[in-house]
């Protein structure tokens, strides 16, 4: 819990409602939406400006007190979690769109909008902002920006980083920098704009945004294709891209995802397929049905079982709604889901696919498959329970030789999730000794004191790779 004195400094910035260090609101900060990660944080506090929290800033640097920037805590890498206790800052009372620019095609933001507000705000004004993370019905730009969210459209359209132009961010010692502005080219020093991007909170508290707009789609089409095996199902995304179609969006779902969003959603997903492809393409209306009737007939050629085309734009939603509750639907099987997160070189999905089924069977752990084949992002999702200790042990496992193939195969431990607690033993995997070095460099010149969401990125106790240990 807050000292007196140092509650009643901080409640001077806020006020008294906007600062919290009841036993409720500490216990429901203490965990985010990653399973497994929980901490007390010693407060909560909800800034309604910048000015307000570089004060906050300026007294936890003084008092050397942990600070945890936090949006809607949807992330799943444990990001938000206060390990180290501290002050959670939590930004959603900063929730205004500030400006849409419809000159220079711009969005300025605060940190606390939801996701799917801004996207219904630029679309009524016949504009796109394509970064669209499955929970953009919840989290918060703030959250987007930090972890650098990606979505089901990052094929096509790119994450979160192609789509911020500047930010406004309070550094640990209350001090504000600017970076970029609304603008397309800019090579005045290091690019701040994109360092800040997907730094997890442990650089500077953002707290506006300008985020680029493009000019809304004219016109959109779903279709969905079912396969009898992994290999064809895989091996059609890689020709779909050859053919130099990029789809809006091109998804994955395995057999025993298929059987659970079908049972969730009711939608007439094929639950005897292996595999299914989501696709949509958006587009000039004329584009749009010529690519649909190319992959339509890839699709064919390369042995899809069935291929069916939306008839409406309303039926093609609601095929792609089933693909975003795909989580939710999952997490009503066992009492814990632990959704993971690796990529992969398009032309290795199959490969990946396999190592993730091998491993499943090799560690007797429930693991169902789905993501962004277009752009070989995977979420290999576990079904557990928590109190099962020795099934978590073998997760534990399971998830090493997972990181492990991604890596081989020539990807990433994360290509969207970040980081954060979960991903910190793992990361001199992907970036090596000196790569680490060089990111504890930039950390500290941020941050000295270390202040800033401490514990997430970097850890004490990297894990040792199997490699390693032959």
């Amino acid at each position: 819990m807050l000292s007196t004195d140092l509650k009643q400094e901080l409640a001077e910035i806020v006020g008294e409602a906007h600062l919290r260090d009841d036993p409720e609101s500490r216990i429901s900060h203490s965990y985010d939406a990653t399973p497994m990660y929980q901490s007390l944080p010693d407060g909560i506090i909800y800034p309604g400006s910048t000015e307000e929290v570089q004060k906050i800033l300026r007294i936890a640097s003084r008092h050397r007190l942990p600070i945890v920037g936090r949006g809607a805590g949807s992330n799943l890498s444990a990001d938000t979690v206060p390990v180290q206790g501290g002050l959670v800052m939590v930004m959603t009372r900063m929730n205004k769109i500030l400006e849409i620019d419809q000159e220079n095609l711009t969005a300025t933001v605060q940190p606390g909008v939801l996701t799917k507000e801004l996207h219904d705000a630029v679309e009524s004004a016949g504009l796109f902002y394509p970064p669209d993370p499955s929970s953009m019905k919840v989290s918060t730009l703030g959250g987007n920006i930090a972890e650098c969210s990606g979505g089901l459209r990052g094929l096509k359209y790119g994450t979160t980083k192609d789509y911020v132009l500047g930010l406004e961010a309070v550094l640990a010692n209350g001090e504000t920098i600017r970076t970029g502005g609304k603008l397309y080219k800019d090579v005045a020093g290091y690019d701040l704009t994109k360092l800040l991007v997907g730094s997890e909170g442990t650089l500077g508290i953002m707290t506006e945004a300008i985020l680029k707009l493009i000019p809304l789609p004219e016109h959109r089409q779903a279709m969905v294709a079912h396969f009898t095996d992994l290999d064809t199902a895989a091996q059609t995304v890689s020709e779909i891209i050859s053919a130099r179609i990029i789809p809006c969006t091109l998804e994955f779902l395995d057999r025993k995802t298929i059987q659970v969003v079908e049972e969730n959603a009711r939608i007439g997903l094929p639950t005897d397929m292996e595999a299914i492809l989501l696709v949509e393409q958006d587009g000039p209306r004329s584009t749009v049905n010529r690519d649909i009737e190319r992959i339509r007939d890839i699709c064919r050629k390369t042995g899809a079982a069935h291929v069916e085309v939306a008839r409406t734009e309303e039926e093609g939603t609601r095929l792609m709604a089933a693909r975003r509750n795909a989580l939710s639907a999952l997490a009503r099987l066992r009492p814990t889901l632990i959704l993971e997160d690796a990529t992969v070189p398009r032309s290795r999905i199959a490969p990946m696919i396999r190592e993730i089924n091998r491993i499943a069977e090799k560690f007797r752990v429930t693991i169902c498959t789905f993501g962004h084949a277009g752009d070989g992002n995977l979420h290999p999702t576990f079904l557990t329970d928590a109190r099962n200790k020795e099934e978590i042990q073998r997760i534990e496992q399971a998830f090493d030789e997972i990181f492990e193939a991604a890596i081989r195969l020539g990807g990433t431990i994360t290509g969207e999730h970040g980081v954060g607690m979960a991903k910190a033993p793992f990361l001199e995997w992907q970036v090596g000794k000196a790569g680490m070095e060089v990111l504890r460099g930039i950390k500290k010149a941020f941050d000295p004191q270390g202040l800033l969401n401490p514990g997430k990125i970097f850890t004490e106790n990297p894990r040792k790779r199997a490699v390693d240990q032959t």
